[in-house]
């Protein structure tokens, strides 16, 4: 691809319509700038090249001119000196540096449009480099914010289908047993322990009412022996 068949291609890019198409917007945008630079860097040599053909066509076209004008005063001397056969040569070599003046005077000009034309183009990629790498940053942190809530939304309807939630249940109902088992432990111990309590309940009734039975068996004996 030639440097300006790429130039005319970043220039007319629709970066938000590429990042858009793209399967990786941060690395597309990386590559679009890489490209730009070396575009600009080319662009750059090219100028720099042409501005110094440039510069020696007019040194060429000083030398041809200084031909022509020495020519020029070849023959006006043939002529003072009453020589118009040597005139006539000095006027031709004269035309002759005058038709490679115009010649180089046309490539000078062409390479003079040529370097205004590299100029603007520098120009214009300049700022579209520097609007590319001000909105860099901000497209990639765009992009990670939409590859987060992507992730979130997956995440979300992944968590609502109908195998977590049966997940979810079965996770319930087991911990729910678990639970229960450990209540029955509980149970039994608590059981078991309140049965303790009850005995020994117990066991003062059955020896308050052995106490009574026996102090009542005591009275009667007593009262007995007192009616003899």
């Amino acid at each position: 691809m030639g440097i300006f068949t790429r130039f005319r291609d970043i220039i007319t890019s629709n970066i938000s319509s590429m990042l858009d198409k793209a399967e990786d917007p941060e690395k597309l945008i990386k590559l679009m700038i890489r490209e730009m630079e070396d575009t600009l860097i080319e662009i750059k040599a090219s100028c720099a090249n042409t501005i110094a053909s440039h510069k020696r066509t007019l040194r060429i076209l000083d030398e041809i001119k200084d031909k022509e004008e020495f020519w020029e005063t070849k023959a006006q001397l043939a002529v003072k000196k009453g020589r118009d056969d040597l005139a006539r040569e000095a006027l031709k070599e004269k035309r002759r540096y005058s038709q490679k003046a115009e010649s180089i005077e046309e490539e000078t000009n062409e390479l003079e449009t040529i370097v205004d034309q590299y100029k603007d183009d520098i120009q214009t990629l300049e700022d579209k480099l520097k609007t590319a790498r001000e909105k860099q940053r901000l497209l990639v942190q765009r992009h990670r914010r939409a590859q987060s809530k992507k992730r979130a939304q997956e995440e979300i309807r992944r968590a609502g289908s109908a195998e977590i939630v049966q997940k979810f249940d079965e996770l319930e109902n087991h911990i729910e047993r678990m639970e229960a088992e450990a209540d029955l432990v509980n149970f039994d111990n608590s059981s078991s322990l309140e049965a303790e309590f009850e005995n020994l309940v117990t066991d003062d009734e059955i020896e308050e009412q052995l106490k009574t039975l026996k102090n009542s068996q005591s009275d009667n004996k007593n009262d007995k022996v007192d009616k003899k």
